[in-house]
């Protein structure tokens, strides 16, 4: 009777011990949200997503000892899930405006970009903003080029889930522009070569990673590694590998 109970508390110890290693494990893994629509801060290589950020937050966690898991979704469906604990962090080339700061924190700029528009190359009468007046134009829904074109007064706004769509809805000229960041925009132009890309004078922007407002810690210890990796040469490195 006595070896039984020995045995059994053995065991219920053993379960327990091997329940708390697995929390202590899953603890260390960070889900990590992005649209893999945005080349070439992350997009698809088969079935693998890789990209500038991806490679960025592989370096991050490192740093911070932590194990990722990338959750590719929407770009409009990254914020809801990141305030209701579905992912820990967005890192998706999202600019971190005053608005979207209301409701997460934001990491220390890691780029800086602009809007650019893409139009067909027979398309003439479109050269900067003013001429998208009248205009149906596609935007992404909730990137940023969806809030510039949104605030413009006579413009026929057409939303999309995916850059992809967007830019399928050009090529068959279903809409007459579609406003864009400026990298995935130039890479869209150069894969396409019925497109052409228009530079413009918009205000820059900045990406940062966002994080849920109670997660300083998670927040300080991100800013500390992207000072690390500034400083050590790996940002570098990978701003040559994907905009040199």
């Amino acid at each position: 009777m006595l070896k039984n109970s020995i045995l059994k508390l053995i065991m219920i110890s053993a379960i327990i011990f091997i329940a708390i290693i697995g929390c202590e494990k899953e603890n260390k893994k960070l889900y990590v949200g992005t649209n893999a629509e945005f080349e070439p801060f992350e997009y698809r290589e088969g079935e693998n997503i890789v990209g500038f950020d991806i490679e960025l937050i592989g370096e991050i966690s490192k740093l911070i000892n932590k194990d990722i898991e990338v959750e590719d979704m929407a770009f409009d469906g990254l914020l809801p899930a990141l305030q209701t604990k579905k992912i820990d962090l967005i890192i998706a080339g999202m600019t971190a405006t005053e608005e979207r700061k209301k409701f997460v924190n934001f990491s220390e700029s890691y780029y800086k970009s602009q809007q650019a528009i893409v139009v067909n190359k027979d398309e003439n009468g479109i050269n900067n903003f003013d001429n998208l007046i009248g205009k149906e134009v596609g935007v992404v829904l909730g990137y940023t080029g969806d809030i510039i074109v949104s605030e413009m007064t006579n413009v026929k706004v057409q939303r999309y889930n995916a850059t992809s769509e967007a830019i399928m809805a050009l090529k068959s000229k279903k809409v007459q522009a579609v406003v864009l960041d400026y990298e995935p925009a130039k890479n869209y132009s150069a894969q396409n070569p019925e497109l052409k890309l228009i530079e413009t004078d918009s205000q820059s922007e900045e990406y940062a990673i966002a994080i849920r407002k109670e997660d300083t810690q998670l927040l300080n210890d991100i800013n500390k590694a992207l000072a690390t990796l500034k400083e050590n040469g790996t940002y570098d490195a990978l701003l040559n590998k994907y905009f040199k």
